[in-house]
């Protein structure tokens, strides 16, 4: 991949997750037939705790605000090395590709009004180490914190979780209770 200074390079899909065999250059307009691929990853302990960011406040969108790690598959990657490197980028961590999966797969056409094109892949990994921000390859995130659902409820409720996450509710602790590997550590 050839290096272009402060630009990020995304490939580009179709609806149906087909390469178009175009690049994209992120802040450009989408084309209304392109797509771009974007990761959500939740890390799960043994304890039932998820692993939570809360964004820098340098960030021009929900700065302060408590996630998951997410961030765009870059050209060249898949959905597994696109989520990887986002953790590792965000949280310092290094997590082992068997240790995850893609829980929800997703088309967002608009997002806030504005079109966005995204195939979202929701990754659940499972992961028991510590985590030290110094590892962390970007200034993305303020702090992380293990949380329980509960504790990310109260979150939400209290605006302090970015609120396209909702789904966290309805589909990542649900799906979770119903993974062997998660449950027996």
């Amino acid at each position: 991949m050839e290096y272009v200074p402060d630009a990020e390079i995304w490939d580009l899909y179709d609806e149906n997750r087909e390469l178009l065999g175009k690049d994209h250059v992120r802040g450009e307009q989408l084309p209304i037939d392109g797509y771009h691929l974007v990761v959500h990853v939740w890390i799960r302990n043994s304890k039932g705790e998820y692993l939570i960011s809360q964004r820098s406040a340098n960030r021009p969108t929900f700065p302060l605000v408590w996630e998951c790690v997410d961030g765009s598959v870059v050209k060249g990657e898949d959905s597994l090395q696109g989520a990887l490197r986002e953790v590792k980028e965000e949280v310092g961590v290094d997590l082992l590709p068997e240790k995850g999966q893609v829980i929800l797969s997703d088309i967002k056409k608009i997002e806030f009004g504005k079109v966005v094109n995204k195939i979202v892949d929701v990754w659940l990994f499972e992961y028991n180490g510590k985590v030290d921000l110094s590892n962390a390859t970007t200034d993305e995130v303020a702090q992380v914190a293990w949380m329980n659902r509960e504790q990310i409820k109260e979150l939400f409720d209290a605006n302090m979780f970015v609120d396209t996450l909702e789904y966290f509710f309805t589909e990542v602790d649900k799906k979770c209770s119903k993974i062997s590997n998660f449950e027996k550590n």
